[in-house]
């Protein structure tokens, strides 16, 4: 049983997911507030990284953020750090590949609140983030949640974009999906096995997880 796989999985999944939810609700909510072509435009590019394919997704990553590049040269040349073959660079692939599902889900919650309730509570001298953290969240809670489940569970998930980006390195990079197709393709069968049962059980785990803790929020705003 490859442990570290595991642990890298979780790490991944749960540190991108936390990364996606802290900047998909803002652009989430600022597209449920667009109109017209403007909606329309955005709303359609937010979906491309679910449509491309993981491996081309990834490749725009490497291009993007490698060392070669603008991004990468400056992080190296400064910092010394890169997000190529390292633990960063799977978290990246996962919030890439995870955050439409978030925001798409999110969006719909905010468009399906009704904007009577906020401008009521606007012209009893509540302000923005007021309004939003009182009336607008409260009532769009379900929809943030479920976003952030699928989101969650696509990041698990990963393995294309990963691969490209962070590679597989033992202990460092190679997550349970890398660690599954790497056992099957050496002919390791009982270990894919047991390490895509384990997948399952943990993915399923952390799923119940987030469906409990949203049951218990949305019982204490009724």
């Amino acid at each position: 049983m490859d442990w570290d796989a595991l642990r890298l999985t979780l790490q991944t999944g749960i540190a991108s997911t936390l990364l996606v939810l802290v900047v998909g609700i803002p652009v989430a909510w600022g597209l449920s507030r667009l109109h017209g072509w403007a909606h329309d435009l955005f709303s359609t590019l937010v979906l491309v990284p679910m449509v491309l394919p993981p491996t081309v997704l990834g490749y725009y990553l490497l291009q993007a953020v490698g060392r070669n590049s603008h991004i990468g040269g400056t992080l190296d040349a400064l910092f010394g750090f890169s997000f190529v073959f390292d633990w960063s660079g799977a978290v990246l692939a996962a919030v890439a590949v995870s955050a439409p599902f978030l925001i798409r889900t999110a969006q719909a919650g905010f468009e399906s609140v009704d904007h009577t309730l906020e401008d009521a509570a606007r012209t009893l001298g509540q302000n923005e983030w007021s309004v939003f953290t009182r009336i607008t969240l409260p009532l769009a809670w379900r929809s943030v949640m479920t976003g952030v489940s699928l989101a969650l569970a696509r990041a698990m998930g990963e393995f294309g974009a990963t691969l490209m980006v962070a590679g597989s390195i033992p202990g460092r990079t190679r997550t349970m999906p890398i660690a599954i197709y790497e056992a099957v393709l050496t002919g390791r069968t009982s270990e894919a096995q047991v390490l895509a049962l384990t997948l399952t059980l943990a993915a399923s785990g952390l799923l119940v997880a987030v469906a409990f803790g949203m049951r218990r929020r949305s019982a204490r705003w009724r």
